[in-house]
């Protein structure tokens, strides 16, 4: 038997992380690694205490039709990342790495465009992170460099409209 990478291995683990989410569109697990050891986990969810969609039994942004991408204030869900970093120490995961894995909640298919939406990519970068490592197919990743993330900024004024 082949002796599967190490990022497969704990994208195989985030994947188990993803059986608890609770969305109905799209479930994620999210686990934070550094120095090979994992730091926290994380899945997308509601707040502690909160009902969650699976229990509601409907999504409230598709009651109100919002496409998807778009509006998470009014998702009442955790992302999975932001939950793995809510749940470690800022100490423990500058320079580590988060793997992130997602489905179809309805289907079950893996998402081969999962990524990070705005917000938790401020949260990664403030976290402390280096890496996110996104499974793509069974086997295939995108491997992020968290100074990407940083160089982008999305919100800058492009150089030409600057005074």
């Amino acid at each position: 038997m082949e002796r599967i990478s190490k990022e497969n291995y704990y994208l195989d683990i985030a994947q188990t992380v993803l059986e608890r989410a609770t969305c109905l569109r799209r479930v994620y697990g999210a686990i934070i690694v550094k120095n090979d050891e994992i730091i926290s986990t994380g899945y997308n969810g509601a707040p502690r205490g909160r009902a969650n969609c699976t229990t509601l039994g409907y999504c409230s942004r598709e009651a109100m039709q919002v496409p998807r991408g778009e509006r998470y204030e009014l998702c009442r869900s955790v992302h999975a990342e932001a939950n793995a970093i809510i749940s470690a120490s800022r100490r423990d995961m500058v320079g580590g790495t988060i793997y992130l894995v997602g489905r179809d909640a309805r289907t079950g298919a893996l998402l081969g465009d999962a990524t990070s939406c705005m917000m938790c990519r401020r949260m990664v970068i403030n976290a402390g992170l280096a890496r996110v490592v996104i499974r793509r197919t069974p086997t295939e990743f995108d491997v992020v460099d968290v100074e990407e993330w940083v160089r982008e900024d999305d919100f800058r004024a492009p150089q030409a409209d600057l005074p």
